[in-house]
Formats: structure tokens, sequence, C-alpha cells
């Protein structure tokens, strides 16, 4: 069957010859990009792939590394592909309305950039193909059959890497070898979290430290929250990732560091914003990755034949102005292998 590899229709894996034939499948050149690398889907109103983002924050490095990997395979936006971007600024109930926004809209395809924004854009349509970024346990919670085989529309990255919560926990002992009682700041109501939890437990059993979970599902929960922490004596601090945490960022490190708290986290922004480090996959790297997924199918591949990946590149990263401030010395060790250290 022929098939068309960055616009170039090709028979037998072997380029089809310059003549007339050929030009009836090679798109307009401009600016030395080809206007037509992608081929089945349909194509919305205006003539090229229309691609529907489904996310929490406008403005994060992550989607501007999602978007220079697509300009690596060939699309530029306004040119040969469209972008529908949404996001929720840290408000996860408004994920299905938008999502069902981008189904109305007749978007070619999905990216998400969370697990909430993947459960939203599944319940909204089975047929659009949807691209994770990121995901945490999609075997799990019924987005995919297996790792190996999606089994429908859904496909892309994982966040999730075995042992990487005993991985922080060892990390956060090293750092600040007093830690007995961690304060894990999460959100049961969101599936994922309870999965999360408890491999943070079982790592807190292997590390030898005691987890105390504090639940926090609005903004206004945020001060019970914190007041549990103390009463509970926590003596340190372990906030998860997840939009309404990303979003209350600095509220969350500003508290650690007021109350001499060695905090830990699942992403650097929460490093950058004064707490004191974070081990976790390269979004930079997942964003990517996540782009060739859209390359794919935008060539006619199938969600289900893509199996999900996993992390294979981590970052840690150390707020060594934090540390001082909180009285630890990070050893030497440590330091070396950090990937970013904010002094």
């Amino acid at each position: 069957m022929p098939i068309i590899h960055r616009g170039v229709l090709q028979v037998n894996g072997r380029a089809a010859g310059s003549g007339p034939a050929r030009r009836t499948f090679v798109g307009g050149v401009a600016g030395g990009l080809l206007v037509w690398p992608f081929t089945g889907l349909a194509q919305g109103s205006t003539g090229v792939p229309r691609i529907g983002i489904l996310g929490n924050t406008v403005g994060a490095p992550t989607f501007e590394a999602f978007v220079g990997a697509l300009r690596g395979l060939g699309y530029v936006e306004g040119r040969n592909i469209a972008i529908e971007r949404r996001w929720v600024e840290g408000r996860a109930e408004r994920f299905p309305d938008l999502a069902i926004e981008l189904i109305q809209l007749k978007v070619d395809l999905i990216v998400t950039t969370s697990t909430q924004a993947t459960l939203a854009a599944r319940r909204a349509t089975s047929t659009v193909p949807i691209v994770m970024a990121i995901s945490a346990y999609p075997d799990r919670i019924g987005l995919v059959e297996t790792l190996a085989h999606s089994g429908g529309n859904v496909t892309g990255m994982s966040n999730v890497a075995p042992e990487l919560a005993v991985k922080r926990l060892k990390l956060l002992k090293s750092i600040a070898p007093k830690v007995r009682r961690v304060a894990a700041l999460w959100n049961p109501a969101i599936p994922v979290e309870p999965y999360a939890m408890r491999e943070m437990q079982a790592g807190a059993v292997e590390v030898g430290i005691q987890i105390l979970p504090i639940a926090v599902a609005s903004r206004d929960g945020y001060a019970a929250a914190f007041a549990a922490m103390v009463a509970g004596r926590a003596d340190a601090l372990a906030a998860f990732g997840n939009p309404l945490n990303f979003k209350n960022q600095q509220l969350i490190a500003d508290f650690a560091l007021k109350n001499q708290l060695p905090s830990s986290y699942d992403e650097k922004a929460f490093v950058e914003a004064g707490g004191l480090f974070s081990y976790a996959p390269s979004f930079i790297d997942l964003f990517g990755r996540a782009a060739r997924f859209v390359d794919k199918i935008l060539k006619g591949a199938k969600p289900s034949d893509l199996p999900i990946q996993q992390p294979t590149t981590f970052e840690f990263t150390i707020n060594a102005k934090t540390a001082k401030a909180l009285g630890l010395t990070i050893p030497n060790s440590l330091m070396m292998r950090a990937d970013k250290v904010i002094e």
C-alpha cells in the first residue's frame, strides 16, 4: 500500500519518481518546509489537521517543548497544522466541559497534559485519538487495557516509573537525616493518587519513616491542611504534583520554609518557588516524545497499535538557598548528581 513519509509518496519502501504522479502526492513547499507531511486523518475546514490541547497551565515550558518537537518533525502552527488550546488553570472541574468543547470543534486529535485531562477527554470521545503527554497509572484506571496494548483511542506517555516514590524518600533522608514523619499533601478524589499514596507508604516502610496523609481538595482547604501538619508533628512535607497543588506551589513552598519543613516534590517548579528538592521524570522529554505519537497518528497509525511509553530521563533539582535556610548541609555527592542547583 502506498504511504506518505514526510510528504513523499513511497511504494514498497521506495520514494516514488519525480514525475506528475509524485507531484500529486507532495504538498507545496513554503519556506523550505513541507506543507503536507501527513495523511490518515480527516482535515478540518482549514485544510490542515487540527490538534486540541487539554491542559492545566498556559505558557508552561513543557508545552513549548511539545510545540518545538512538532516543529522539528515538520509541523508549523499556522502553516500546516492548527492548535486549539484549552487550559483549566488549576480548576480541574473544568476539564469535562473543555474536552467537549474540543470535540465540538472537530479536532483531529487531542493531546492531554495530565491524567485528569485524559480522563475527561476519554469520557468525551471514544473515537478521536488522544495522546497523553503525561499520565499516571493509565492501565490501572481504565484508560488503556495494558501498557503494551491500549485497545482503544488513547496512547502516549506515562510519567510513572518503578520505585520512583521510594527514591524520593531516600533522597529526603539523605538530605535531612532526622526526618521521621512526612506529611503527604494529596487529593484522594483524584483517581490516580490512591495508587501513588500506596506506593509512597510502601516506600516509607523501606526507608524507615512514617507518612501522614493530608487531604486537600480546594484552595480553601490549605489552611486546615497546614494546621493538620502542625498538629500531627510532621517534620517534612511531600506534595503530590496534582493540578491544585501545582496552582498553589508558592503557598505550599512558603509554608514549608516558614515552618522549617524539608520538602519533596514531583516537579521542579515547586523547587523554583522555594521548595527543597524534586526528583521527577523530565517533563520536557515526555512532551517531546508525545509529539512523536502525534506525528505517527497523523500519518495513519492507530492509537491502539502504539504502546504506552514510560520515562527514561529524570531530573534532580535542589534549592541550595532553601537548604541553607533550613540549616541543612547537602552532601557533595548529591550536589554532583543534581541536574539543577538553585543558589
